[in-house]
């Protein structure tokens, strides 16, 4: 399985500290966006509003430091069809859309995840579905979702989104990778399409580490050791592969623009992989 903190050999206290400090970079430019909404019941990001995007995520803000804090979080099934049922349920109970008001709360939850943060002593604490992470993975998370949301927030209101490449690959390898180590190994992944897929691919973050992706029919695992035997060779700018898995871009723009290639006796399994991938 993959290690828990950063393949750069950091430890989870290491993590967690730039996890912080990305935060305190992130958290200002979001909240300034969010408040710059000329209405957040205008501009949509697929089938929400900005104004639901900003209130989703306030509400991971809020499940992610009660995690830290070891409170209860929601009951939810870490899947696309799962967690699309628990953000819509948070959606209908909180009815605030107000861009100056939903800025506010952003800006105070953050404030409030950054001091449990720096006071959590435990080395691992309870996230949805029951998994078991690090505090840092649950903190790297919590980029993830602003970084990703920020991008969605910034498109649909024609704001520029910029992504530094070391706060991706703390989202990337401190956040994403540990989560689906964590969960079950179908989570992260579309069954109906996944069922007769295999691939072993050798990921390459530029800056980072590298890790092996094994598909084998519906499941997804992942190794830090050595890649063999592997199909295809990844390597991927993070901001750009972050944005790809979560389906915000096509594959060509990154492989256009050098943040991507691929090579390896089956490189065309990439693609593929693709319309697999189905992050919850």
């Amino acid at each position: 399985m993959i290690p828990t903190a950063m393949h750069s050999g950091a430890s989870d206290t290491d993590t967690m500290t730039q996890a912080r400090a990305a935060l305190r970079d992130v958290v200002p430019r979001l909240v300034a966006l969010v408040r710059s909404a000329p209405d957040t019941n205008s501009a949509s990001v697929g089938t929400w509003t900005v104004g639901d995007v900003a209130a989703h995520l306030s509400h991971v803000f809020r499940f992610d430091t009660d995690a830290v804090a070891g409170r209860p979080v929601p009951e939810a099934t870490v899947t696309t069809a799962g967690m699309a049922e628990v953000n819509a349920k948070m959606l209908a109970e909180d009815g605030e859309r107000e861009p100056g008001v939903l800025a506010d709360r952003i800006n105070a939850l953050a404030s409030e995840f950054d001091d449990v943060a720096s006071r959590s002593q435990a080395a691992t604490v309870s996230w949805l579905q029951g998994a078991r992470l690090p505090p840092s993975a649950v903190a790297c998370h919590l980029l993830e979702e602003c970084l990703i949301h920020g991008h969605d927030i910034a498109g649909a209101t024609g704001r520029p989104w910029p992504i530094q490449r070391h706060h991706a690959l703390l989202a990337v390898e401190g956040g994403a990778l540990p989560l689906i180590a964590a969960l079950p190994p179908t989570a992260f992944l579309d069954q109906e399409k996944a069922g007769s897929f295999r691939a072993r691919f050798e990921l390459l973050l530029r800056g980072g580490g590298r890790t092996l992706m094994v598909f084998d029919r519906g499941s997804l695992t992942l190794d830090a050791e050595c890649a063999r035997d592997v199909d295809a060779h990844v390597s991927a700018d993070p901001a750009a592969l972050m944005l790809l898995f979560i389906g915000r871009q096509r594959i060509w723009k990154p492989l256009l623009e050098g943040k991507l290639a691929t090579w390896g006796r089956q490189p065309w399994k990439l693609a593929r992989m693709l319309t697999v991938i189905s992050p919850p």
